[in-house]
């Protein structure tokens, strides 16, 4: 059954009912099945319990509660509707705060709204659709380096991480991109675990003890902020000597450098920092995924393959992919889509409530950590049928209109809905398209492991062998 937004008891009323969940190990609860498998441990409680679960993780005396909502309305609520009364002040947002600022993703209050203004013209569909020939520039550099690809073959992870780092970087950075590709894939993911680890240990260490993991953190955040302050400070230098000409650049971190109004005053030099540093993190991570995994699917069903191929020849022949042509490749875009179904760049969207909240029935407590999860609603059977299997057609307009709004939320939504969807959609399908108008591609691994990190991460390799199609490139 759906979840209905519930009120809370009143006096007097029939007693609450008690929110099910696993019962998990007699000391350490569900500790150990979320260490070993996250992903798994919430689809087998949805399956087992219902559409809001209570998790316990940890011994006695030190023991995380924390309750998951599967079911659409209710994230709706959470998100949405209620989205006031949901906060990010979960443990891994403040480690994601502690380690790389308080920028849009960590943000709260009035310091979000601020941001949120200042920022927000960076993305119109105007200025992104401007990103458009930095997209296509390096997914053509990356098509041409596969031509002497060993053995014909390439692990997608790592290529499209590559990829999209590459690619935000030169949006960011423009003449810079190459020392920030080397030095966010050099610092980024020591950061990235000791984040997550911190996030879910029921005892800190404080970030100032010279452990051998706090020193690795901290010289890894120190290298991304010398890199991001000197690019700043060249931008502003740049402006300046500039003066209104167009001299200053137009790479996004010399529009950040520059954003401001009479209300909100400007971002100095640290918060320009804070913005960068979470758009490259959160910027390529997030659309390396969506890359890879798609590839990968369309590897593994030919017959879905062909048909993105024969849109792209239809709609492009032979020339490079715009903005205008998003709108015209939907069967592209609608692989894109059942991939980010599958493979949700978030599986895991945290939260905590300030007051006690009826969902579906049940009273989510004042102060309880919350979280919602894509990659469980995403195989809901009830919403997605046979929810396993890879099928774009899931995403022709008619179906997807039918469906409820949070069925499908790969980008989170509500006010706190990311900034750069459309740079991500229009960063992928310009992408997709030069990559697989230049190659076919057979899946040599069948199946890809995952774990949930800050995002989603592959744990081993995606490869598909290429087989350059007849004049591409020519």
């Amino acid at each position: 059954m759906p979840l209905t937004e519930s009120p809370l008891p009143q006096p007097g009323a029939t007693p609450e009912r008690a929110i099910p969940g696993p019962a998990g190990l007699p000391v350490l609860g569900s500790m150990l099945d979320l260490r070993r498998d996250s992903l798994s441990t919430f689809l087998r409680a949805r399956r087992e319990h219902g559409d809001v679960v209570r998790l316990e993780a940890g011994p006695p005396g030190l023991r995380s509660v924390f309750h998951a909502v599967f079911a659409p309305e209710g994230v709706q609520q959470i998100l949405a509707s209620q989205a006031a009364n949901f906060r990010k002040d979960h443990p891994l947002y403040e480690e994601v705060r502690q380690a790389f600022g308080n920028g849009l993703l960590t943000s709260q209050d009035a310091d979000y709204l601020r941001q949120r203004r200042l920022v927000q013209p960076l993305f119109t569909k105007r200025r992104v659709d401007g990103y458009a020939s930095a997209v296509t520039t390096e997914a053509a550099g990356l098509a041409d380096r596969w031509r002497t690809a060993a053995g014909n073959t390439v692990d997608l992870v790592p290529e499209m991480n590559r990829l999209a780092l590459r690619t935000v970087s030169r949006i960011l950075f423009g003449l810079d991109a190459e020392a920030a590709v080397d030095a966010i894939h050099r610092c980024a993911p020591v950061i990235n675990a000791y984040v997550v680890r911190r996030a879910y240990v029921p005892v800190k260490i404080p970030r100032e003890w010279p452990t051998p993991g706090n020193q690795r953190a901290r010289a890894a955040t120190d290298e991304l902020n010398a890199l991001c302050d000197r690019i700043v400070a060249d931008r502003r230098a740049a402006r300046e000597t500039a003066g209104d000409g167009d001299g200053a650049g137009e790479d996004l971190l010399s529009l950040l450098a520059a954003a401001g109004n009479d209300e909100d005053g400007s971002l100095d030099a640290t918060e320009v920092r804070e913005q960068v540093l979470i758009f490259l993190l959160a910027g390529h991570e997030t659309t390396a995924t969506s890359l890879a995994f798609t590839l990968h699917l369309l590897a593994r069903h030919p017959e879905e393959q062909t048909r993105v191929r024969d849109e792209l020849d239809r709609v492009l022949g032979d020339r490079t992919p715009t903005a205008a042509d998003l709108d015209r490749l939907p069967y592209l875009t609608q692989a894109l889509k059942e991939s980010m179904r599958l493979y949700p760049a978030a599986p895991v969207i945290s939260r905590r409530a300030v007051a006690a909240t009826g969902i579906g029935g049940f009273r989510i407590p004042a102060g309880a950590d919350v979280v919602v999860a894509p990659w469980v609603t995403h195989r809901d059977p009830e919403l997605w049928p046979d929810p396993e299997r890879f099928d774009p057609r899931r995403f022709d307009p008619e179906p997807e209109a039918a469906r409820h709004r949070y069925a499908w939320f790969p980008f989170g939504g509500g006010p706190r809905a990311c900034i750069g969807q459309h740079f991500s959609m229009l960063e992928s399908v310009l992408a997709l398209a030069v990559l697989l108008r230049g190659y076919e591609l057979d899946a040599v691994d069948e199946e890809v492991p995952v774990s949930a990190g800050i995002t989603l991460q592959a744990t081993g390799p995606a490869r598909v062998r290429l087989r350059p199609r007849a004049g591409a490139g020519d």
